[in-house]
């Protein structure tokens, strides 16, 4: 019979990573990659859980999954991330799949219930929010050329599960800003590497494009106040993901131009 390792990947997660560990109880085994500069007490509760725990210098997200990957053991693999939980109904569909003989797929999307600032929110791109996490061990790799938004390259067919994670993303405005400097800054990095060059258009128009895409054709109106500044922060946070690059590419002082 196929085996499923659930895993996550962690970082100073000791607020959260024991209730994610316990929504893990039914797979095969548990496996936390604990980032080197964790200074928490993450990986000894994630011990006291059951699960193997490694700790891995972290150079980017894609990497650190596909260490986990080499790590797991089995043949199936379940991405989970610190702050989020498996449901009971998500748990018997991916024990139906693993369990069920020759599933069709050698990767699942499963969808997201995202938790906004203590509320569900439904739209601006925040659900169904679906993520490539349920894979079969032998048949993925993420793409080592993007450190963030990392990519999943499959040998074979991919899926869509119907019951979602629950993602406890945000609980406040600072935590929020706070992470999506640091995601607009690897952004700008990615960029920098594939060779973007900046038109001055850039810093009107792909703002402009991530706020319409969110608060209008993904219905961020729909949430009401939360959906505008939802869909506002993310058009900032793409106008400063280009500001960043341009730093990138700005001649280093003193050198010939």
């Amino acid at each position: 019979m196929a085996t499923l390792c659930g895993a996550v990947i962690a970082r100073d997660a000791a607020l959260t990573i024991e209730r994610c560990l316990a929504s893990l109880d039914w797979a095969d085994s548990l496996l936390v990659v604990v980032d080197g500069r964790t200074v928490d007490a993450t990986a000894e509760i994630a011990t006291r859980q059951g699960a193997r725990v490694e700790v891995r210098p972290f150079l980017d997200f894609a990497r650190q999954r596909n260490a986990a990957l080499r790590m797991a053991g089995s043949d199936w693999l379940l991405f989970v991330d610190d702050d989020e939980v498996v449901t009971p109904e998500l748990a018997r569909e991916i024990r139906g799949i693993v369990d069920g003989g020759q599933p069709t797929g050698a990767g699942y999307w499963v969808p997201r219930k995202n938790i906004l600032f203590g509320r569900w929110v439904r739209h601006a791109g925040w659900s169904p929010d679906h993520q490539l996490r349920l894979l079969r061990t032998r048949d993925a790799a993420y793409r080592e050329d993007r450190t963030v938004h990392e990519l999943v390259e499959l040998q074979g067919e991919e899926g869509y599960l119907q019951n979602p994670l629950i993602h406890y993303n945000y609980s406040t405005l600072a935590e929020f800003c706070t992470r999506q400097r640091l995601y607009a800054s690897m952004e700008a990095a990615d960029m920098f590497q594939r060779g973007v060059r900046i038109e001055p258009r850039n810093y009107l128009l792909q703002p402009w494009r991530q706020f319409w895409r969110r608060y209008v054709t993904w219905q961020g109106y729909r949430d009401g106040g939360v959906g505008l500044l939802l869909s506002s922060l993310m058009a900032y946070y793409e106008l400063r993901s280009y500001l960043e690059l341009r730093k990138l590419q700005r001649p280093q002082r003193g050198n010939p131009t």
